[in-house]
Protein backbone atom coordinates (compact mmCIF):
# COMPACT_ATOMS: atom_id res chain seq x y z
CA UNK A 1 0.00 0.00 0.00
CA UNK A 2 2.74 2.20 -1.01
CA UNK A 3 0.36 4.42 -3.24
CA UNK A 4 -1.24 6.68 -0.80
CA UNK A 5 1.74 8.29 0.69
CA UNK A 6 3.19 9.44 -2.94
CA UNK A 7 -0.65 10.51 -3.92
CA UNK A 8 -0.75 12.67 -0.54
CA UNK A 9 2.71 14.30 -1.82
CA UNK A 10 1.42 15.07 -5.09
CA UNK A 11 -1.87 16.24 -3.81
CA UNK A 12 -0.02 18.98 -1.53
CA UNK A 13 2.60 19.85 -3.76
CA UNK A 14 0.18 20.52 -6.76
CA UNK A 15 -1.83 22.46 -3.37
CA UNK A 16 0.56 24.75 -3.50
CA UNK A 17 1.09 25.38 -6.97
CA UNK A 18 -2.46 25.99 -7.17
CA UNK A 19 -2.35 28.25 -4.43
CA UNK A 20 0.47 30.63 -6.05
CA UNK A 21 -0.95 30.75 -9.18
CA UNK A 22 -4.45 31.05 -8.19
CA UNK A 23 -3.44 34.32 -6.11
CA UNK A 24 -1.74 35.61 -9.45
CA UNK A 25 -5.18 34.90 -11.33
CA UNK A 26 -6.98 36.55 -8.16
CA UNK A 27 -4.62 39.90 -8.79
CA UNK A 28 -5.43 40.15 -12.01
CA UNK A 29 -9.11 39.23 -11.83
CA UNK A 30 -9.43 42.08 -9.50
CA UNK A 31 -8.72 44.29 -11.96
CA UNK A 32 -11.79 42.98 -14.01
CA UNK A 33 -14.27 42.96 -11.27
CA UNK A 34 -13.28 46.76 -10.19
CA UNK A 35 -14.00 48.12 -14.10
CA UNK A 36 -17.19 45.56 -13.96
CA UNK A 37 -18.39 47.09 -10.79
CA UNK A 38 -17.66 50.96 -11.77
CA UNK A 39 -19.07 51.30 -15.18
CA UNK A 40 -20.64 47.62 -15.73
CA UNK A 41 -18.21 47.15 -18.83
CA UNK A 42 -15.35 44.42 -19.53
CA UNK A 43 -11.87 45.38 -20.23
CA UNK A 44 -10.59 43.14 -22.72
CA UNK A 45 -7.45 44.86 -22.66
CA UNK A 46 -6.62 44.23 -19.08
CA UNK A 47 -4.91 41.26 -20.23
CA UNK A 48 -2.40 42.38 -22.15
CA UNK A 49 -2.50 44.94 -19.88
CA UNK A 50 -0.86 42.12 -17.40
CA UNK A 51 1.39 41.80 -20.53
CA UNK A 52 2.99 44.57 -20.68
CA UNK A 53 3.58 44.63 -17.59
CA UNK A 54 6.08 41.17 -17.98
CA UNK A 55 7.93 43.17 -20.24
CA UNK A 56 8.58 45.79 -17.85
CA UNK A 57 9.25 44.01 -15.38
CA UNK A 58 12.19 42.94 -17.55
CA UNK A 59 12.81 46.38 -18.30
CA UNK A 60 13.47 47.26 -14.71
CA UNK A 61 15.22 44.56 -13.71
CA UNK A 62 17.98 45.33 -15.90
CA UNK A 63 18.40 48.38 -15.79
CA UNK A 64 18.51 48.46 -11.54
CA UNK A 65 21.19 45.45 -12.27
CA UNK A 66 22.78 47.70 -14.85
CA UNK A 67 23.11 50.72 -12.26
CA UNK A 68 24.87 47.97 -10.10
CA UNK A 69 21.94 46.44 -7.88
CA UNK A 70 21.78 43.28 -7.38
CA UNK A 71 20.49 42.85 -3.81
CA UNK A 72 16.80 40.75 -3.77
CA UNK A 73 14.97 43.20 -1.49
CA UNK A 74 16.11 46.47 -3.43
CA UNK A 75 16.27 44.94 -7.20
CA UNK A 76 12.06 43.58 -6.66
CA UNK A 77 11.15 46.56 -4.34
CA UNK A 78 12.64 49.25 -7.42
CA UNK A 79 11.21 46.74 -10.08
CA UNK A 80 7.54 46.92 -8.54
CA UNK A 81 7.55 50.85 -7.95
CA UNK A 82 8.88 51.00 -11.13
CA UNK A 83 6.68 48.11 -13.15
CA UNK A 84 3.43 49.68 -11.19
CA UNK A 85 4.07 53.22 -12.12
CA UNK A 86 4.74 52.80 -15.72
CA UNK A 87 1.72 49.94 -15.62
CA UNK A 88 -0.72 52.50 -14.22
CA UNK A 89 -0.38 54.85 -17.31
CA UNK A 90 -1.16 52.07 -19.08
CA UNK A 91 -4.13 52.12 -17.64
CA UNK A 92 -5.03 55.59 -17.13
CA UNK A 93 -4.64 55.83 -21.17
CA UNK A 94 -6.64 52.66 -22.28
CA UNK A 95 -9.37 54.53 -20.14
CA UNK A 96 -8.87 57.62 -21.65
CA UNK A 97 -8.50 56.14 -25.49
CA UNK A 98 -10.73 53.29 -25.49
CA UNK A 99 -13.62 54.19 -22.73
CA UNK A 100 -14.33 57.77 -21.88
CA UNK A 101 -14.27 59.22 -25.29
CA UNK A 102 -17.73 56.47 -25.79
CA UNK A 103 -19.37 57.04 -21.76
CA UNK A 104 -22.35 58.35 -23.23
CA UNK A 105 -22.52 55.37 -26.54
CA UNK A 106 -23.60 52.24 -26.48
CA UNK A 107 -22.52 49.31 -24.46
CA UNK A 108 -21.24 47.84 -27.47
CA UNK A 109 -19.29 50.44 -28.34
CA UNK A 110 -16.60 50.31 -25.51
CA UNK A 111 -16.39 46.41 -25.27
CA UNK A 112 -15.26 46.58 -29.41
CA UNK A 113 -12.70 49.27 -28.60
CA UNK A 114 -11.51 47.72 -25.57
CA UNK A 115 -10.67 44.34 -27.82
CA UNK A 116 -9.27 47.18 -30.74
CA UNK A 117 -7.01 48.44 -27.71
CA UNK A 118 -5.78 44.80 -26.80
CA UNK A 119 -4.90 44.05 -30.34
CA UNK A 120 -3.08 47.16 -30.76
CA UNK A 121 -0.90 46.53 -26.99
CA UNK A 122 0.17 43.07 -28.55
CA UNK A 123 1.15 43.97 -31.86
CA UNK A 124 2.92 46.96 -30.21
CA UNK A 125 4.48 44.30 -27.48
CA UNK A 126 5.53 42.12 -30.97
CA UNK A 127 6.58 44.93 -33.14
CA UNK A 128 8.91 46.66 -30.30
CA UNK A 129 10.00 43.68 -28.48
CA UNK A 130 10.41 41.00 -31.01
CA UNK A 131 7.97 38.03 -31.73
CA UNK A 132 10.39 35.79 -29.56
CA UNK A 133 9.96 34.50 -26.30
CA UNK A 134 11.68 36.56 -23.35
CA UNK A 135 13.12 35.40 -19.78
CA UNK A 136 14.74 36.81 -16.78
CA UNK A 137 17.34 34.77 -14.97
CA UNK A 138 15.76 33.51 -11.41
CA UNK A 139 16.13 35.99 -8.70
CA UNK A 140 15.59 33.79 -5.68
CA UNK A 141 17.07 30.87 -5.11
CA UNK A 142 16.37 27.67 -2.71
CA UNK A 143 13.29 25.67 -1.12
CA UNK A 144 11.64 24.29 1.87
CA UNK A 145 11.28 20.62 1.51
CA UNK A 146 9.06 17.76 3.05
CA UNK A 147 9.62 14.31 2.37
CA UNK A 148 5.91 12.36 2.36
CA UNK A 149 6.43 8.30 1.29
CA UNK A 150 8.46 8.12 -1.06
CA UNK A 151 8.38 11.65 -2.83
CA UNK A 152 9.32 15.02 -1.67
CA UNK A 153 6.76 18.43 -1.02
CA UNK A 154 9.01 21.41 -2.02
CA UNK A 155 7.99 25.09 -1.33
CA UNK A 156 10.29 27.61 -3.45
CA UNK A 157 11.54 30.34 -1.40
CA UNK A 158 9.85 32.59 -4.84
CA UNK A 159 6.18 30.61 -4.23
CA UNK A 160 6.30 31.41 -0.96
CA UNK A 161 6.98 35.40 -1.73
CA UNK A 162 4.80 35.62 -4.49
CA UNK A 163 1.66 33.78 -2.10
CA UNK A 164 2.82 36.69 0.88
CA UNK A 165 2.89 39.65 -2.18
CA UNK A 166 -0.09 38.54 -3.61
CA UNK A 167 -2.23 39.00 0.14
CA UNK A 168 -0.41 41.95 1.04
CA UNK A 169 -1.58 43.49 -2.22
CA UNK A 170 -5.05 42.16 -1.59
CA UNK A 171 -4.73 43.30 2.33
CA UNK A 172 -3.44 46.79 1.26
CA UNK A 173 -6.23 47.08 -1.56
CA UNK A 174 -9.08 45.86 0.94
CA UNK A 175 -7.64 48.76 3.25
CA UNK A 176 -7.85 51.45 0.63
CA UNK A 177 -11.17 50.50 -0.68
CA UNK A 178 -12.79 50.01 2.84
CA UNK A 179 -11.34 52.73 5.01
CA UNK A 180 -9.95 55.93 2.75
CA UNK A 181 -11.99 58.62 0.78
CA UNK A 182 -11.03 57.04 -2.72
CA UNK A 183 -12.29 53.98 -1.12
CA UNK A 184 -15.98 55.35 -0.15
CA UNK A 185 -15.47 57.39 -3.72
CA UNK A 186 -15.08 54.08 -5.87
CA UNK A 187 -18.01 52.52 -3.72
CA UNK A 188 -20.49 55.93 -4.00
CA UNK A 189 -19.96 55.41 -8.08
CA UNK A 190 -20.30 51.52 -8.10
CA UNK A 191 -23.53 52.20 -6.63
CA UNK A 192 -25.29 55.17 -8.29
CA UNK A 193 -22.83 57.24 -10.45
CA UNK A 194 -25.56 59.55 -11.06
CA UNK A 195 -26.24 60.07 -7.69
CA UNK A 196 -22.67 60.26 -6.59
CA UNK A 197 -22.03 62.81 -9.56
CA UNK A 198 -25.04 64.93 -8.03
CA UNK A 199 -23.32 64.77 -4.60
CA UNK A 200 -19.89 66.39 -5.50
CA UNK A 201 -17.82 62.93 -6.48
CA UNK A 202 -15.85 63.17 -9.90
CA UNK A 203 -16.70 60.06 -11.33
CA UNK A 204 -14.79 60.67 -14.15
CA UNK A 205 -11.87 61.11 -12.20
CA UNK A 206 -12.83 57.51 -10.18
CA UNK A 207 -13.32 55.89 -12.79
CA UNK A 208 -9.97 56.76 -14.20
CA UNK A 209 -8.89 55.74 -10.89
CA UNK A 210 -10.15 52.31 -10.64
CA UNK A 211 -8.07 51.74 -14.16
CA UNK A 212 -4.99 53.00 -13.06
CA UNK A 213 -5.85 50.03 -9.58
CA UNK A 214 -6.56 47.79 -11.52
CA UNK A 215 -3.26 48.23 -14.21
CA UNK A 216 -1.27 48.36 -10.46
CA UNK A 217 -2.95 44.77 -9.44
CA UNK A 218 -1.70 43.52 -13.19
CA UNK A 219 1.52 44.63 -12.76
CA UNK A 220 1.97 42.99 -9.35
CA UNK A 221 1.16 39.84 -11.13
CA UNK A 222 3.09 40.15 -13.80
CA UNK A 223 5.94 41.01 -11.79
CA UNK A 224 5.24 37.73 -9.35
CA UNK A 225 4.69 35.41 -12.66
CA UNK A 226 7.50 36.48 -14.03
CA UNK A 227 9.62 35.84 -10.81
CA UNK A 228 8.38 32.28 -11.28
CA UNK A 229 8.04 31.25 -14.58
CA UNK A 230 10.99 33.30 -16.08
CA UNK A 231 9.73 33.70 -19.46
CA UNK A 232 6.93 35.34 -21.54
CA UNK A 233 5.99 36.82 -24.97
CA UNK A 234 3.70 39.52 -26.63
CA UNK A 235 0.80 36.77 -26.67
CA UNK A 236 0.86 35.84 -22.71
CA UNK A 237 -1.90 38.17 -22.05
CA UNK A 238 -4.65 36.56 -23.85
CA UNK A 239 -4.65 32.85 -21.81
CA UNK A 240 -4.33 34.21 -18.80
CA UNK A 241 -6.42 36.88 -19.49
CA UNK A 242 -9.15 34.99 -20.12
CA UNK A 243 -8.17 32.44 -16.98
CA UNK A 244 -8.85 35.90 -14.61
CA UNK A 245 -11.83 36.72 -15.96
CA UNK A 246 -13.23 33.42 -15.56
CA UNK A 247 -11.84 33.91 -12.04
CA UNK A 248 -13.78 37.20 -11.79
CA UNK A 249 -16.79 35.59 -12.99
CA UNK A 250 -16.67 32.53 -10.81
CA UNK A 251 -15.93 34.28 -7.77
CA UNK A 252 -18.94 36.60 -8.48
CA UNK A 253 -17.99 39.38 -10.75
CA UNK A 254 -17.86 42.97 -8.72
CA UNK A 255 -17.05 41.42 -5.38
CA UNK A 256 -13.10 41.98 -4.73
CA UNK A 257 -13.36 39.10 -2.16
CA UNK A 258 -14.83 36.94 -4.67
CA UNK A 259 -12.20 37.83 -7.14
CA UNK A 260 -9.30 36.47 -5.16
CA UNK A 261 -11.61 33.49 -3.87
CA UNK A 262 -12.40 32.41 -7.71
CA UNK A 263 -8.79 32.74 -8.38
CA UNK A 264 -8.00 30.56 -5.81
CA UNK A 265 -10.73 28.00 -6.86
CA UNK A 266 -9.43 28.72 -10.42
CA UNK A 267 -5.50 27.72 -9.95
CA UNK A 268 -5.90 25.04 -7.03
CA UNK A 269 -8.17 22.75 -9.64
CA UNK A 270 -6.13 23.70 -12.43
CA UNK A 271 -3.38 21.93 -10.50
CA UNK A 272 -4.88 19.32 -8.90
CA UNK A 273 -6.45 18.30 -12.61
CA UNK A 274 -3.12 18.49 -13.90
CA UNK A 275 -1.21 16.16 -11.19
CA UNK A 276 -4.29 13.58 -10.68
CA UNK A 277 -5.75 13.13 -14.41
CA UNK A 278 -3.70 14.86 -17.30
CA UNK A 279 -2.39 18.45 -18.02
CA UNK A 280 -3.83 18.70 -21.79
CA UNK A 281 -7.41 18.80 -20.51
CA UNK A 282 -6.91 21.28 -17.59
CA UNK A 283 -8.06 24.12 -19.24
CA UNK A 284 -11.55 21.93 -20.10
CA UNK A 285 -11.66 21.19 -16.70
CA UNK A 286 -11.36 24.86 -15.67
CA UNK A 287 -14.07 26.27 -17.62
CA UNK A 288 -16.18 22.87 -16.63
CA UNK A 289 -15.89 23.61 -12.87
CA UNK A 290 -16.79 27.81 -14.36
CA UNK A 291 -20.14 26.21 -16.08
CA UNK A 292 -21.00 23.74 -13.26
CA UNK A 293 -21.01 27.06 -11.19
CA UNK A 294 -22.84 29.23 -12.94
CA UNK A 295 -25.63 26.80 -13.87
CA UNK A 296 -26.34 26.39 -10.01
CA UNK A 297 -24.89 29.93 -8.49
CA UNK A 298 -25.52 32.58 -12.25
CA UNK A 299 -24.03 35.21 -9.83
CA UNK A 300 -20.65 33.49 -8.40
CA UNK A 301 -19.90 32.27 -5.26
CA UNK A 302 -19.94 35.87 -3.76
CA UNK A 303 -21.45 37.58 -5.56
CA UNK A 304 -25.22 38.94 -5.45
CA UNK A 305 -28.07 39.03 -7.79
CA UNK A 306 -28.65 42.43 -9.50
CA UNK A 307 -31.98 43.95 -9.06
CA UNK A 308 -33.53 46.20 -11.67
CA UNK A 309 -34.36 49.90 -10.30
CA UNK A 310 -37.55 51.09 -11.33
Amino acid sequence: MREYPIVDGIFLQQMINGLTLGSVYGLIAIGYTMVYGIIGMINFAHGEVYMVSAYLSAIGLALLAFFGLHSFPLLILGTLIFTIFVTGVYGWAIERIAYKPLRNSTRLAPLISAIGMSLILQNYVQLSQGPRQQGVPTLLEGAFKLHIGDGWVQLTYTKLFILLASFAGMAVLTYVIQYTKLGRMCRATQQDRKMASILGINTDRVISYVFVIGAAMAALAGVLITMNYGTFDFYAGFIIGIKAFTAAVLGGIGSLPGAMLGGLILGVAEAQFSGMVNTDYKDVFAFGLLVTILIFRPQGLLGRPQVSKV
